[in-house]
C-alpha cells in the first residue's frame, strides 16, 4: 500500500523593477511563505529578500541555467516545499515564465503567479507621463529589437510596430542603440518625436534622461548604457493633456448621470 503522494508548490513572483516597496502585499507574501527562495542577484534588489523568513533557503539563480533549478522544483515536489521564485518586473514579460510553468505541472506541482510593477510602468511614472493621452496615443507597444539571442518572430520588427506611431517601451535593446534608432526612424517616426532612457529605474543608481529620437543613439552612448535600460519612445511623452471623455461632465456611466448642456457640447464636438 502506497501513501499519499507528495507534492509543493512554486510561486512566482514579480518584484517589480527594482525598490523593494513597489512590492505588492501579494508578492511580499509569497516570498514569506516560501521555504526556498530563488532570486537572481543580477537582476533583482537584494532588499526584496528581507520579505523571506530567517530559515529559508536562499538560492542565487544569477549563474544557473534551467537545469540548476530544475532541482529545487523536484525537491518541491517531494518535499511538500513551497518555492518562491522572483522574476523581475513582471513574470509574464520575458520571464521565462512558460517553460518553467511546463516543468512544474510535469512534476505536478501547484503553481501560482504573482504580477509584478513592469519597469515600463516604473519609468512612465519617474518622468510622471501618461503613454495614452487621448486624439494623441491611445496604444502602448511593449517589444525589443530584432537580433538578439532569442530570435524574433516574423512580423514583429521594430520598424513595422513604428508605423503606428503609437508609444512604444524597448526592452533589452539599448546595446545595439544606433539599429534601434535607425529602425524606428525607418518606421515613420519623426525625428523629433520625444524619448526616454531610464537604466535602473528605482534603484539607487537610477538614471534617466530625455532626447529626440534623432539623438537617441548618441545619447545612449554617452552615458555607456548598454544593458538594464529601457527606452520609451512616442508623441505621448511631450502631448500636452487633452481632454478625456472618462471625466468629461458630458459623459455618463453606470455611475454618474450626464449634464445635458455638456451631453450636447460632447456630441459636436464629435461631429466630422
Amino acid at each position: 500500500m502506497t501513501g499519499p503522494r507528495v507534492t509543493g508548490r512554486v510561486l512566482f513572483v514579480g518584484a517589480g523593477p527594482g525598490a523593494a516597496d513597489l512590492l505588492t502585499f501579494r508578492a511580499a507574501r509569497a516570498i514569506a511563505a516560501a521555504d526556498v527562495v530563488i532570486w537572481a542577484a543580477s537582476l533583482v534588489h537584494p532588499d526584496v529578500l528581507e520579505h523571506a523568513r530567517p530559515d529559508a533557503e536562499i538560492v542565487d539563480s544569477a549563474t544557473l541555467p534551467m537545469e540548476g533549478v530544475l532541482p529545487y522544483y523536484e525537491r518541491a515536489a517531494a518535499e511538500g516545499l513551497t518555492v518562491a521564485r522572483v522574476h523581475s518586473g513582471d513574470p509574464a514579460l520575458w520571464g521565462a515564465l512558460q517553460e518553467q510553468l511546463d516543468r512544474c505541472r510535469e512534476l505536478g506541482l501547484e503553481t501560482e503567479v504573482v504580477p509584478g510593477v513592469s519597469s515600463f510602468s516604473a519609468v512612465a511614472a519617474a518622468v510622471e507621463r501618461e503613454l495614452t493621452i487621448p486624439e494623441v496615443a491611445q496604444s502602448v507597444i511593449l517589444t525589443r529589437l530584432g537580433g538578439g539571442k532569442t530570435p524574433m518572430p516574423p512580423g514583429e520588427e521594430v520598424r513595422e510596430f513604428a508605423r503606428h506611431g503609437a508609444t512604444m517601451a524597448l526592452f533589452l535593446s539599448a546595446a545595439r542603440s544606433g539599429q534601434l534608432q535607425d529602425e524606428l526612424l525607418e518606421g515613420g517616426y519623426p525625428e523629433d518625436t520625444p524619448c526616454v532612457v531610464a537604466y535602473q529605474c528605482t534603484w539607487p543608481d537610477e538614471l534617466i534622461v530625455r532626447c529626440a529620437l534623432g539623438e537617441l543613439a548618441a545619447t545612449i552612448k554617452a552615458h555607456r548604457l548598454w544593458k538594464h535600460t529601457l527606452v520609451l519612445v512616442g508623441p505621448a511623452l511631450a502631448a500636452e493633456g487633452t481632454r478625456s471623455h472618462l471625466y468629461h461632465p458630458g459623459h455618463f456611466h453606470g455611475f454618474r448621470r450626464a449634464e445635458p448642456a455638456a451631453r450636447r457640447r460632447l456630441r459636436e464636438a464629435r461631429r466630422p
